[in-house]
Parts: structure tokens; sequence; C-alpha cells
């Protein structure tokens, strides 16, 4: 049993590492200086997000449910798909994956740091922040968000998918929300995506970088959790 706990915490953490390294690495190829896909804009950011979850879920799902998420491993616990002891084992996996990835996204684009001088846009390749700072409703978007993520997931198990194409729809539903409701804080909807690469900005010598904005990043965790785990307890009100 405990080889087993071992090989799903490697999954998550694969998975996860996969998940920032091509995501965080889309938002690094759009607002670094004289990156080849410099000012690209958000359609590439929503879809690349939405491609590397796909992607770190094929990379992880031999091993592990493939969650990558605290919101979503909180959810499936409250849904009773998943084992209360295992939920903080994997929240930890999770967030270690996210440092070490964020970690590869600055060696992959070392020189360009240097180049960028907005330690804005550099904070915001690492973490999300809100394009209008109010904490009330920067949680609500985050809590929407992450709802509609963990009940969408619930209820894609009540289907049934060809063998294969499930991290398909999944990133399929990761862009959707990206295009309809990232807007607003940069849909974080995951506390492991923000949490992680947070802590590799505050310890990595980055060039150029500001401050990590600790002061915010109360809100893509509490506000994902909150609303994976109201979008597990509406999903079981349904027969």
């Amino acid at each position: 049993m405990q080889d087993s706990l071992t090989l799903q915490l490697l999954g998550e953490f694969i998975g996860t590492l996969v998940l920032i390294l091509l995501g965080d690495g889309v938002v690094a190829a759009v607002s670094l200086k004289k990156s080849k896909a410099e000012g690209a804009g958000w359609i590439a950011i929503a879809l690349g997000w939405g491609l590397a979850v796909t992607l770190g879920v094929y990379c992880s799902g031999f091993l592990s449910p493939a969650h990558l998420n605290p919101a979503v491993t909180l959810g499936m616990a409250i849904a009773g798909l998943f084992p209360w002891s295992s939920v903080i084992p994997y929240i930890i996996a999770q967030t270690l994956g996210g440092i070490v990835g964020a970690a590869l996204v600055w060696i992959n684009y070392y020189p360009h740091w240097a180049e960028t001088k907005d330690p804005d846009a550099i904070r915001g390749v690492f973490a999300t922040g809100p394009a209008i700072r109010n904490y009330p409703m920067n949680f609500i978007s985050e809590f929407i968000g992450t709802f509609v993520l963990v009940f969408a997931l619930l209820a894609f198990t009540r289907g049934k998918f060809t063998d294969g194409l499930n991290p398909m729809v999944v990133g399929v539903l990761i862009t959707s929300i990206g295009f309809s409701l990232g807007g607003t804080t940069g849909y974080a909807i995951n506390p492991a995506r923000d949490l992680g690469p947070r802590i590799a900005h505050q310890i990595l010598p980055i060039a150029n970088k500001g401050d990590s904005d600790w002061a915010y990043s109360w809100v893509p965790i509490l506000g994902p959790m909150a609303g994976g785990a109201v979008g597990a307890l509406v999903y079981l009100l349904i027969p």
C-alpha cells in the first residue's frame, strides 16, 4: 500500500511539474522581452494552459489519478472518490512539482529575465494576480472558476469517454474557464499552480524581479479550495 501511495505521489509531482513547466512556460513566452512569442496575447495563454493540463494528465495518469490540483484532490475526497488520508500528501507532492516546474521555466528562459525590466510581468510568469485588486471579488472569481472545474470533473465521472480521451476533455474545460472567467484574476483555480511557482519566484535569483506579492497569495489558495469544496457538495446533491 505504501509503495502504491509513493507511486501516486510521484505521479502527482511529475504531472504538476509538467503542468507548470508548460503553463508558466507559455506565459513566459508571451510576456518576456525578445521571446519569439512576445505579445502573442491571451488566446495563446489560454490555449497553452489547456494543453499544459492535458499533457500533465497524460504524463502522470499511469501513476496516479492525475489531480494535479489541491482543490481537485479536496473535491474528490468530499465526493467520496478519494481517501482523506492521502489528501495532505497529494497537496505536498503537487506543490513541490509546481516549484520544480517553475524553476525549469526560469532556466529555459534564463537570458530573457535580464532583458525584461517590468517586475510585474516577471512575477506574472510565476504567479497569478488580479486585473483589478479587489480581494472579495478576486476571491469570488477564483471560487466560481474552481467550482466549475471540480463540478465538471465530477460530472465527467458519470459519463463514458473513449479510452485516453478524458485528458483532452479536461484540457478543453481548462481552456474554456480561461477564456470565459480568467480575465479577472488570471484563473489560478489551483493552489499548487500559484503557490509552488510563487515560492520559486521568491527563492530564485531571477534578474529584475520585484516582490512576490504575498499579500495577494491567499486568494488563489483559499478561493480555489472553497470553490472546489462547494462544487463537490453541490455534485453530491444530484441523485
